[in-house]
């Protein structure tokens, strides 16, 4: 037994490297499982008197017959330290009634625990890290971090001091997981050279007194932000430099989409993050550039226009970019102007290249945010595109062109971001546009890229979707200048970066904007054995000018301890973080070799992961029908599952390019909470937020958020008599039943049957009841952490939009790919 536990995996290099090892996936080998009715699936939730029962059709998965083999004394043992296993095939809900939580990181010592890094900032792929890289190789997971660097936090300590302690060799900021050699001398928690203390670290800033060093802010929490001081600049901190590009072409027109960006801007123009110093400046472009100068002592904006784009220029070298509050009138009028400048123009041009490139001159000088709008395939002069997408090979399981057609965009980002320009981009499009390409514009300059396809002014949701999102884009905080350097223990080192950015050198991520919705992944590799370590850090430290002009630096440090144990390794593993960075991999997989390789490569991981379980618990082979997972990664094959079956990796069914670019993208660069959503949305029966519950007086609380279980993504759970939630993310959808009580479409919707609701409807109704103020409440607590409000459209079962509906529930089995269980089956074939 002891040899067999020491032989790695027999599989051969999965987790997308090396040459796939299992059998293709074969959609009809498995037969459909018997599946209950929804009425024997919701007894315990309807009718509402029974609602205490619900959490019953959520039992805590037993194991199955393996569990049962064990003695009651022993699975016991093994729930209490957290390493109880659950028989898949025996337990298909094992879904967590609430949002998973993270595994839970233990140091043997309380205090560092209360004050590591915040989950939501930085999270690991798992709670306990190998102590060498053959123990690593064994589990078959992957190791990396997850990093959302510029999170929006409520108490953020601030702090300015004479001098920044930092390690003289490794040049880690001191933070609260080092060791205090004596109150003049502190050992770096990942080189472990031993440091002096400037005199003036013994002075506490809070109580003015000097005293314990371990008092002080940068050792009592793990995320902090300094005031720089002046060696932290290269130049005086740049002001706060917005230029906005608007596609003025014909299409453009059709859309509409000028009319609501210009109106929206005008009335945010003052919440813009900026100081007195703060520039703006406008460019329009169809086949040709148009500028706008704008200066004091001006009646109204002067339009400049340049019919060279082959070698486009500046028309002008100053009041192109113009002082905000000092312009602030012209800039109001310009808004009011543009949208109807253009409309009687049939111009079918679009000269994105030569826009970009006057911008590029414009902007280099200072630095700065430039905002792209493009509706069609820029056309015209530098960067033209030809078509490339054939729309009737949009479900073939070879998928064409992900990678970009010419690398001007991925050029010109470099150079921007060698002058601290970032470009981001909006896409509203009616037609494919080859985002493929042109979002190189922004995923090198550590931009954001922003998709609304078919957009049309006369489209209401689409309409909604953009303003709330451009909304948030121009009021969130932003940071200049940015760069981020992730540092780790010796004995570990970063080998592969995942976002928008460009990588300076080898470690340091060039970041010209930095923003509070991206997210970044980073893949580890050990260059040395970590068993002399208890522990390991993580450092990302963020410096940045903030749009006030001060020079800041934002460090977040993370502690996880060293196993040598294979079985703690794999019950210490963070489902949520490796899904995260497995689909970032897949998205490189992807582009480098093609959609099928990712595809393979992510059953290979889940059956490697599977078997490394299998022979670090010395689990009997042979057995039939069972598939044992540790608890902490009972839920990878749900998301896998519904990976294979997500716009950016599925095949057989019809996805527009541009969709399926978009999709990738956003698994690049959204934060982990977001991605979440994005793959595996969460499903609620909400009916028992409309009917009266008993409560008791500590529960008789105006702020209570009931606590609803999250169902599996199948119709197996839909009922006619009741109405679910499914949150999306950047969408939350109501389905309603056809047979859903009057009172409660009336107290909700204010209609009186399902009827009159109409096929395509968005947003709730202001209503005065008790249910309608629960629903909005409950919505409310889903929309917390999300950056801006999600459109809620509202689906009836006989409605022509139930499509949308359906193909959110991945659980089911649909033409193209296998049901949840099916999944389950061949993952268990495979499993040796």
């Amino acid at each position: 037994q002891q040899q067999q536990q020491q032989q790695p995996p027999q599989a051969q290099p999965g987790l997308f490297n090396g040459q796939p090892n299992t059998a293709p996936l074969q959609y009809q080998s498995q037969p459909y499982m018997q599946q209950p009715s929804p009425q024997q699936v919701l007894q315990k939730h309807y009718p509402p008197q029974q609602q205490q029962q619900r959490q019953q059709n959520y039992p805590t998965p037993s194991g199955g017959a393996y569990n049962q083999q064990m003695s009651v004394t022993q699975a016991g043992f093994s729930r209490l330290w957290g390493q109880d296993t659950i028989d898949l095939m025996q337990n298909r809900h094992i879904l967590s009634p609430a949002t998973l939580q993270p595994p839970r990181i233990v140091l043997n010592n309380q205090f560092h625990e209360s004050i590591n890094c915040n989950q939501h900032i930085m999270r690991c792929t798992m709670a306990k890290i190998p102590e060498s890289n053959s123990l690593l190789q064994k589990s078959r997971l992957p190791l990396g971090i997850l990093i959302h660097p510029f999170r929006d936090i409520n108490s953020l300590p601030v702090i300015q001091c004479p001098s920044i302690v930092r390690c003289r060799l490794c040049r880690t900021y001191i933070n609260p997981f080092v060791y205090f050699v004596d109150s003049k001398m502190w050992k770096c928690n990942l080189c472990y050279r031993v440091n002096e203390l400037p005199d003036d670290f013994q002075y506490d800033p809070a109580t003015k007194t000097y005293g314990d060093v371990t008092r002080r802010p940068e050792v009592r929490s793990s995320t902090i932000e300094f005031i720089a001081p002046s060696e932290y600049m290269l130049r005086p901190p740049q002001p706060a430099v917005y230029l906005f590009l608007f596609d003025v072409s014909i299409i453009a027109q059709q859309s509409g989409y000028l009319e609501n960006v210009c109106a929206l801007l005008n009335n945010h123009l003052d919440g813009m993050p900026g100081d007195a110093r703060t520039q703006i400046g406008f460019i329009a472009y169809n086949s040709q550039v148009h500028f706008y100068s704008m200066a004091e002592g001006y009646n109204q904006p002067h339009e400049l226009t340049l019919i060279d784009i082959d070698d486009p220029f500046l028309p002008r070298p100053d009041n192109l970019l113009v002082n905000l509050k000092e312009c602030r009138e012209l800039v109001s009028d310009l808004l009011t102007q543009l949208p109807s400048r253009f409309a009687d123009t049939h111009d079918p041009g679009s000269a994105l290249g030569a826009a970009l490139q006057v911008a590029y001159k414009l902007m280099q000088s200072h630095g700065g945010r430039v905002t792209v709008f493009q509706t069609c395939l820029p056309n015209k002069g530098p960067g033209s595109l030809e078509p490339r997408e054939d729309p009737n090979n949009r479900s073939a399981k070879d998928v064409a062109h992900l990678n970009p057609a010419t690398d001007f965009y991925k050029r010109y980002a470099l150079e921007c971001s060698a002058y601290q320009i970032a470009v981001d981009l909006f896409l509203l499009n009616q037609q494919y546009s080859d985002l493929a390409t042109i979002s190189g514009i922004s995923k090198h300059s550590g931009g954001c890229v922003y998709h609304f396809p078919l957009y049309q002014k006369t489209k209401l949701p689409a309409v909604e979707s953009l303003k709330q999102c451009f909304k948030r884009y121009l009021v969130r905080k932003i940071g200049f200048e940015a760069v981020m350097r992730i540092r780790c223990t010796r004995g570990l080192q970063v080998h592969t970066f995942h976002g928008n950015f460009f990588v300076r050198s080898t470690d340091l991520l060039s970041l010209p904007n930095v923003n509070p919705d991206a997210g970044y992944g980073m893949q580890i590799s050990y260059d040395e054995s970590l068993s002399e370590a208890k522990t390991v850090c993580f450092q990302a430290a963020l410096l940045y000018t903030n749009s006030d002009g001060e020079r800041r630096i934002r460090v977040h440090t993370m502690c996880l301890p060293v196993t040598s144990s294979l079985p703690e390794v794999m019950h210490a593993a963070d489902t949520e973080a490796i899904i995260s960075l497995l689909s970032k991999m897949a998205v490189d997989r992807s582009l480098t070799s093609n959609v099928a390789d990712a595809r393979e490569a992510f059953i290979n991981a889940t059956v490697d992961i599977f078997n490394a379980f299998k022979i670090a618990q010395n689990l009997p082979s042979g057995q039939t029908g069972q598939l044992i997972a540790p608890r902490s990664l009972a839920l990878l094959p749900i998301y896998i599952s519904a990976l294979l079956k997500h716009p950016a990796f599925r095949i057989g069914t019809s996805t527009r390019l541009d969709d399926r670019v978009y999709a990738m993208d956003c698994m690049k660069s959204l934060p982990l909470d977001q991605l979440m959503k994005f793959i595996y949305p969460e499903f609620y029966l909400i009916d028992s937020l409309f009917y009266p519950q008993t409560k008791t007086q500590e529960e008789d609380d105006d702020d209570d958020v009931p606590e609803l279980p999250r169902l599996q993504l199948s119709a197996e759970f839909l009922d006619s008599r009741s109405i679910f939630l499914l949150d999306c993310g950047h969408l939350i959808i109501l389905y309603v039943g056809l047979n859903a009580p009057a009172s409660v479409l009336e107290d909700i919707f204010g209609v009186k049957s399902t009827a009159e609701i109409p096929d395509y409807s968005y947003g709730l109704p202001n209503l005065e009841s008790t249910a309608s103020a629960t629903l909005k409440k409950f919505i409310l607590h889903l929309n917390d952490d999300k950056p801006y409000t999600p459109l809620i459209q509202i689906i009836r079962d006989t409605s022509t939009a139930k499509p949308q509906f359906i193909e959110k529930l991945v659980d089911d089995r649909s033409e193209s790919s296998l049901s949840y269980y099916e999944f389950l089956q061949h993952i268990r074939t495979q499993v040796k």
